[in-house]
């Protein structure tokens, strides 16, 4: 037995270390932050923890710049580190460095432990990258699984309080769903094609082309349809959304900003990459059931955001909605529609983020700052995070001279160039009804009274930010006569890192709505990775 195993020579893949050092960057820095959770200072775990998570999500943005143009497939193919997958990485990263920046003074990190919590963002991070470059089935799952698995317990950190658990059960739950309609989906491709690698998948759909063949096999269909569904669950497509209004609202907010953002980055990435590649030869029979449902995500999502008064609600049907915009630009199937699409997310990142920014500076002033209530007259109380919500909010309506305009005009020109003019016209439409809800928060910035604080918000009970617990001698009735009229805040003004990260993305949706010429270099040559005319 011995020398049979002696004679048995095992060949391990190769691997190519300089494109695989992104990974290999971000895993360590998560094993790195998780032992600094070990200290045995408090006051230095909560310094020294973020500063290294920093540091790591800042070596891996350099090193996955200095692989720009430098595609190349590795592990047997398995993973390809393409401009796609570099520019959806650069994504990941300035999402999960925006979080950190805002988590600082937060409740979530000392509640889940500063190690644990950066750990597993950084987890999550990782498992981002290998989802967005996977060309495997297999290698596909892993990195939806190692995603979602940090994501989960990340949005409920905050165990103490009722509405963070009850979101990370909630997301658990139907995330389970989801990612079992998902392996089951991929099963039945591998069973109808015989192989887990994209290409083989696609050159065996298309070797069947002439005679009929795999092109209207039902079990290759079938699969197709639940990889889809499987999909539409962590990218809230509609019908598949109904958990993302409870989880955003529960959620921490930086948590809830980097899921809005950087999950749904990873969702659509992953999307482009196995229709436009391991299903291509079959988007006559795929493409329009997603059109179908991209328009209607697109109306659900306006239409439910219209009667909310939770921000953080509001914002989680229109990401319902901008899902049915960026899934328009997967339909299209061409070079163009992967560059609007990828064009799209990256405008996404700015707008979201310098929203849900300044809804964590609001709410750590008042424990109301999740209500429309609470932005009451916050153009007069902080105009440095007011303005960056107002540039947030045209953004996302699409307005002329903002990002949001530049990228809903990449998406209807890629529409209408793919003969899809009636879900251009949805689009539109669409970006009509949400004026009325987007509308709705600026008003309340600048053209309402604001109401009473009824007590201090998070950052309240953070060390040196004062604020007392009513058995400490604290008055919460105190704090809202001390209100006045709501002319100026009674609490200290939020951190200069919050209002960093709120004045940065709404200037850079200002800026790049008005010279975009970078984002569309970006997006050109990520839209080239993948090989579309």
């Amino acid at each position: 037995m011995t020398m049979l195993l002696a004679a048995t020579h095992l060949q391990a893949p190769h691997i190519d270390w300089a494109s695989f050092m992104p990974l290999v960057i971000i895993g360590t820095g998560a094993l790195i932050v998780l032992l600094l959770g070990l200290l045995g200072n408090p006051a230095l775990r909560a310094s020294v923890v973020p500063l290294v998570t920093l540091l790591a999500l800042a070596a891996f943005l350099v090193v996955s710049i200095t692989r720009w143009h430098h595609p190349a497939s590795i592990i047997s193919g398995a993973l390809a580190i393409d401009d796609l997958a570099l520019l959806l990485d650069l994504i990941f990263a300035v999402s999960a460095i925006a979080c950190v920046l805002l988590s600082l003074r937060t409740r979530a990190p000392r509640s889940a432990g500063h190690g644990e919590y950066h750990s597993l963002l950084l987890f999550c991070v990782m498992g981002m990258v290998v989802l967005v470059s996977a060309q495997n089935l297999v290698t596909l799952f892993i990195g939806f699984e190692l995603l979602s698995i940090p994501l989960y317990i990340l949005c409920a950190s905050e165990y103490r309080r009722e509405g963070s658990l009850e979101a990370g059960l909630k997301y658990l739950v139907i995330g389970s769903v989801g990612a079992a309609t998902l392996v089951y989906g991929l099963a039945l491709v591998y069973g109808a094609t015989g192989s887990t690698q994209f290409a083989t998948i696609a050159s065996q759909i298309s070797s069947g082309a002439g005679g009929g063949g795999l092109l209207g096999d039902p079990l290759l269909l079938t699969g197709l349809a639940l990889v889809l569904v499987g999909f539409a669950f962590k990218a809230s497509v509609a019908p598949f959304h109904q958990w993302t209004p409870d989880v955003y609202e529960g959620a921490p907010t930086p948590i809830t900003a980097f899921m809005a953002t950087a999950t749904k980055a990873a969702a659509l990435g992953v999307l482009l990459r196995f229709f436009d590649v391991a299903a291509i030869h079959v988007r006559d029979t795929w493409a329009p059931a997603m059109a179908t449902i991209a328009a209607i995500t697109i109306v659900v999502g306006n239409v439910g955001a219209l009667s909310q008064s939770s921000v953080k609600r509001l914002l989680g049907y229109s990401s319902v909605a901008q899902a049915g915009y960026m899934l328009a630009g997967v339909v299209v199937g061409t070079r163009l529609g992967v560059e609007a699409t990828v064009l799209y997310l990256a405008v996404y990142l700015m707008m979201n983020i310098a929203a849900f920014a300044v809804l964590v500076g609001v709410q750590g002033e008042r424990r109301d700052g999740d209500d429309l209530s609470g932005l009451a007259g916050l153009g007069r109380r902080s105009p440095w995070l007011a303005w960056p919500l107002t540039i947030a909010m045209l953004a996302l309506a699409g307005i002329p001279g903002t990002v949001g305009f530049i990228g809903k005009f990449q998406l209807i020109h890629a529409l209408v160039d793919g003969d899809y003019t009636w879900l251009a016209i949805v689009l539109v439409i669409g970006s009509m009804i949400s004026l009325a809800y987007y509308l709705r928060v600026i008003a309340a910035l600048w053209m309402r009274s604001a109401t009473p604080s009824p007590g201090p918000g998070f950052l309240a009970d953070a060390p040196g930010l004062g604020g007392l617990a009513p058995i400490a001698g604290g008055s919460p009735e105190a704090d809202a006569l001390a209100d006045g009229d709501g002319s100026g805040p009674a609490l200290p003004a939020p951190p200069p890192e919050v209002t960093l990260v709120a004045v940065v993305f709404g200037g850079a949706s200002i800026v790049f709505g008005i010279f975009p010429s970078p984002l569309f270099d970006l997006a050109s040559h990520a839209g080239r990775a993948l090989g579309l005319l």
